[in-house]
């Protein structure tokens, strides 16, 4: 096909909004449908952002001009949301994490390849301009060799807030799964493939209560660990401590710092587009680096995407990356089973960083 690319958005919750407020206003790309199992809440975001047409998912794969299925399906149904756009010769950008194990991801990638579509994957936080600085910053010898990161997210968890948490307490979410993405992808952007972990894991209670909107005061049960700790391995032979907790009342959210032979770097929050970098060297204090390049929000991954559809390049935010962050994952969940180290078995090729001047309203597709 030619011209912008054709764009399904399958899952129209409350993480949608974020999606459809920039993927309408990229020029590079055409969102043509809005599907979800509740078909009203479909109609009513493609009202509100200007969408041609609303309905089930299989009406959206009818749909020949759509290139792209956006599936921000809850966890649970996103190999089984994928795999049938895939079979449908639809290419996939597919909200984190990939599937909810290695395996059933291993088969979605296979079956894009064979079917000569792309699949790609959040988080595309490491896109944006505040992690894009930091990666091209590192790039260039800022702070010499990396040689070590820390990654903090720690906090009472998202009860408290979200009207509706209790996906985020099961298989394929808590904080390994839901907010794990976004910092083991930020390392792995500039460490490349782990390759080892060893890790512990812990749940301060077995239930929680609804803090917000209409349902608040309702108990549900967690179904996973709420604390993790992880020691990460890499094939460069860096080394990573991370934490990731929804059991602590004090909030540190957003804390990667990258340990290099001259200097230390501490990222912007991992879950935030923005965010300016600040660099210490031995002897002096923190400055601040402001950020340089896209900020937009939830979308740009989708937008790199669609243009790399068009031009041939590979794409940054791939389905390789996520499922070795998955993988990582898994090998964390494992080693705080077995209480032993734990294998990476897969890997990607770290891709290339965007240029400053990358413009996600610029008209590059013809």
């Amino acid at each position: 096909m030619s011209g912008p690319v054709g764009v399904a958005v399958v899952g129209c919750g409350t993480i949608s909004t974020a999606y459809l407020q920039n993927l309408t206003s990229f020029p590079d790309l055409r969102v043509l449908f809005c599907a979800d199992l509740d078909i009203e809440r479909a109609k009513a975001q493609a009202a509100a952002f200007d969408v041609p047409a609303a309905g089930s998912f299989a009406d959206a794969l009818a749909v020949p001009e759509v290139e792209i299925v956006v599936n921000l399906t809850v966890p649970a149904a996103h190999a089984e949301v994928s795999a049938a756009a895939v079979a449908a010769g639809k290419s996939v950008w597919v909200e984190k994490p990939l599937t909810l194990d290695t395996a059933s991801a291993r088969e979605l990638l296979a079956a894009a390849g064979a079917a000569g579509v792309r699949i790609g994957c959040a988080p595309d936080t490491v896109l944006g301009a505040g992690l894009q600085t930091a990666r091209r910053l590192i790039d260039t010898g800022t702070i010499g060799a990396p040689q070590t990161g820390l990654a903090l997210m720690q906090g009472p968890g998202p009860e408290s807030w979200h009207p509706d948490p209790e996906f985020l307490f099961q298989p394929g979410a808590g904080p390994l799964f839901d907010m794990g993405p976004y910092y083991l992808t930020a390392l792995a952007a500039v460490f490349g493939p782990a390759t080892h972990v060893a890790a512990l894991s812990g749940r301060s209670r077995q239930t929680r209560v609804i803090g917000s909107g209409p349902r608040a005061g309702t108990e549900f049960a967690v179904a996973v660990p709420t604390h993790l700790s992880a020691l990460i391995g890499y094939a460069g032979g860096q080394i990573a401590t991370v934490v990731l907790s929804f059991d602590s009342p004090l909030r540190r959210n957003g804390f990667v710092e990258i340990t290099g032979t001259t200097a230390t770097l501490a990222m912007p929050d991992p879950n935030r587009f923005d965010g300016d970098v600040r660099v210490h060297e031995l002897g002096d204090s923190w400055r601040a680096v402001p950020a340089d390049g896209a900020a937009d929000g939830r979308g740009l991954g989708v937008l790199d995407l669609a243009r790399g559809l068009r031009s041939g390049a590979p794409h940054r935010a791939s389905g390789e990356l996520a499922l070795h962050v998955l993988d990582i994952m898994s090998a964390i969940e494992r080693s705080a089973a077995s209480g032993e180290f734990e294998p990476v078995l897969t890997t990607f090729t770290r891709p290339d960083a965007l240029a400053a001047d990358w413009d996600p309203h610029a008209t590059t597709i013809a």
